[in-house]
């Protein structure tokens, strides 16, 4: 009996001292979990049929996962990694992203590529509505006020580097959250270095010679076709501005605007 006692006393404490060394412990195992619970949902061919009568089930060999399609990215607005992360493992938060990138530069990866983070909220690009379901979301730990580090935006570049060649994302469709979601959202901040992404391939940028847009140039229209939400026109121009010339930002379509709007449409 003594050994028995002994036996389960060293097992408890073995089982606390692993426990303690890894702090997410129990939010693993929640993510098990539900991964199990989608590959029953997979593998259960007899509930897909709804219940309909005329109705049969016979497997085409022609499929693979969804892949994603679009990147959003972020800032954090929070003081610390560590902040952000025990935001995105508490069930009540209802919020989570894909990948934290810290201010070192560390990368910190919180769910598959292939499964639906959810970051981008209410938002839209172009036709597209349901934003998390074809995109990856990366949080910059950044409180929008303080300049993005170097070390934050070279792991950044690395780590879209691997994204597009792993899924083949068009260079237009490394955006920011404000761009999707103009009248709740400002991140990444003005400071985002958006013209050095899109040097390394991410992202559209205009040409350092602008020719002027044409007479009778619609640059409201311009701004849907390049992806932009205009039912809060001021809000879509704010918007713009803080992507594309954050030293000017203001609701007004001035002539240099304008400019940068055609030359945008024209990449599209």
């Amino acid at each position: 009996m003594f050994q028995i006692k002994k036996f389960l006393f060293f097992a408890s404490t073995f089982l606390m001292i692993c426990c303690a060394s890894n702090p997410y412990h129990d939010t693993e195992k929640s993510n098990e979990k539900q991964l199990k619970a989608f590959k029953k949902t997979l593998s259960n061919k007899d509930k897909i049929n709804f219940g309909l009568t005329n109705s049969d089930w016979i497997s085409t060999v022609n499929f693979n996962l969804r892949k994603p399609n679009f990147v959003i990215i972020h800032h954090t607005a929070q003081d610390s990694l560590q902040q952000t992360i025990r935001t995105f493992i508490l069930e009540k938060t209802q919020v989570s992203s894909h990948y934290v990138i810290a201010d070192n530069g560390k990368v910190v990866q919180m769910l598959n590529d292939y499964l639906r983070a959810w970051h981008a909220g209410n938002a839209s690009w172009g036709n597209t509505t349901d934003i998390n379901s074809i995109s990856i979301g990366i949080e910059l730990d950044n409180d929008g006020l303080e300049p993005f580090s170097d070390a934050q935006i070279d792991s950044l570049i690395q780590l879209l580097t691997r994204l597009k060649k792993l899924y083949n994302i068009p260079i237009q469709n490394f955006i920011g959250h404000a761009d999707i979601a103009p009248s709740r959202k400002n991140d990444p901040s003005a400071l985002f270095p958006w013209k050095k992404l899109s040097e390394n391939g991410f992202g559209i940028w205009y040409d350092n010679v602008l020719i002027d847009a044409p007479f009778g140039f619609d640059a409201i229209l311009g701004l849907r076709i390049i992806g932009y939400n205009t039912k809060n026109l001021p809000e879509a121009i704010v918007v713009f501005k803080r992507h594309f010339i954050p030293t000017e930002i203001n609701d007004i379509i001035d002539d240099k605007a304008k400019n940068i709007i055609y030359n945008l449409y024209q990449k599209i």
